[in-house]
């Protein structure tokens, strides 16, 4: 299946918006019994799939003749199964639902408990090239500050081919103690380029706020650049400072957020909102699971919302429930548009399967899913710019039009 860009970008830049770390079991007795070898994996990926997709038509395959498939072959190795279970996945024609190794497993956790060191960049294993993809990059990190970006190649780690490295070992070379030294030498495109850099603590819900003062009183300013399991008490610690500062109301920057656990957006909405419905969860045989905010919120003081097109998975479900509830408005452009959810499953060896499970409809019953939502505010910014947050940058300067637009119609709310 060929992808698009933005269908890359949707692959690369959801991260899991549920986390159920669960063991894959037998469906029922007459599921055969496999010892633990290879061919046992590529039979838990096939019964976790069977058990948990949101698709129960499965791309309209029929998914018990794929497990015929697929244990009729024999499996060496636990190479061969990877390889195996990646293809499998790929039947199902969904970018979300994806194979990965102990290590990339080992990332994931890391990434949403949005704490380890290292140098701020998350690999995974193209089955098919055995190359080093960059699936995430953490914002502010030293491998954003030079530049690495998603779907770059590591080609090396100080010196040695990633292409010799056992990818189980992959987190062996990146994370290592602070202040070390560690050069990666990154492809993209037909250009190899090598950067030295230092690994230090990376705390991936690196909550920024602060206040912005105006001629029409003080402002709080808050951007989360992910949603992560430490994210609902960083938010609660920035309302009491804030309100503590006495802000008049509220911004909150969800610009370049690209999603994570989807149970803390639910809980940061129940921080803003009074009560409402938050959001609707169409789960994988037709049940509706419907989560609401039982009121009030922290704070009732004017807000109003920042996105753009890279606005992903729960920062718009937590800006859904803020528009529809008309708690706040939104501004910047249409986000990404990921109406889905996933939840992470580990094999018995470590490696695991991130499965879609269900799609989710916003209080007002819209279906986001590949349409994004609208901004009350549309505001485009200039051609060729884009939204580069510096770690250094508390407040964005008022050059960013955006944050100047979302502003001025927070002052407009705000009551003398």
């Amino acid at each position: 299946m060929s992808m698009t860009p933005r269908q890359w970008r949707s692959l690369i830049s959801a991260t899991v918006m549920a986390i159920a770390t669960t063991l894959a079991t037998a469906i029922s007795p007459a599921t055969a019994k496999l010892e633990d070898s290879p061919k046992a994996l590529v039979d838990q990926a096939w019964q976790i799939v069977h058990q948990e997709y949101a698709d129960r038509s499965f791309n309209d395959k029929d998914w018990l003749a794929v497990r015929q498939q697929y244990l009729s072959q024999p499996y060496s190795s636990t190479d061969q199964a990877y390889l195996a279970v990646d293809q499998m996945l790929k039947q199902l024609g969904d970018p979300y639902t994806r194979f990965l190794t102990p290590a990339g497993m080992k990332d994931i956790v890391d990434n949403v408990s949005g704490d380890f060191i290292g140098v701020g960049v998350t690999v995974t294993l193209d089955p098919l090239t055995q190359e080093w993809v960059v699936l995430e990059v953490a914002p502010g990190s030293p491998a954003a500050n030079v530049g690495i970006s998603k779907q770059d190649i590591v080609v090396s780690i100080n010196g040695k081919q990633t292409a010799s490295i056992n990818p189980r070992q992959a987190s062996q070379y990146i994370i290592g103690p602070v202040g070390s030294k560690v050069a990666l030498q990154v492809r993209r495109g037909r250009d190899f380029l090598v950067h030295q850099l230092v690994r230090e603590h990376i705390d991936l819900n690196p909550l920024i706020y602060g206040v912005q003062s105006t001629d029409k009183g003080k402002f709080g300013y808050i951007r989360m650049p992910v949603f992560t399991t430490k994210s609902t008490k960083a938010m609660e610690q920035a309302l009491i400072t804030l309100e503590k500062q006495q802000v008049q109301g509220y911004l909150l920057d969800l610009r370049h957020n690209p999603g994570g656990v989807f149970e803390a957006s639910i809980d940061i909405a129940r921080l803003w909102m009074g009560s409402g419905q938050v959001i609707s969860s169409i789960l994988q045989r037709g049940q509706k699971e419907v989560f609401r905010a039982p009121g009030p919120g922290y704070t009732a003081k004017p807000l109003v919302v920042l996105v753009d097109e890279q606005s992903a998975s729960a920062s718009e479900v937590l800006a859904a429930a803020l528009q529809d509830n008309r708690r706040a408005p939104i501004v910047g452009t249409k986000t990404f548009g990921k109406g889905i959810v996933q939840n992470l499953k580990a094999l018995t060896d470590g490696s695991g399967v991130v499965v879609t499970t269900a799609q989710y409809f916003t209080p007002k019953g819209k279906n986001i899913h590949k349409i994004g939502l609208t901004p009350d505010l549309i505001v485009n910014l200039p051609e060729g710019t884009s939204f580069k947050p510096k770690a250094s940058e508390v407040l964005p300067p008022l050059t960013d039009q955006q944050y100047a637009r979302a502003l001025k119609l927070l002052t407009k709310q705000t009551r003398p």
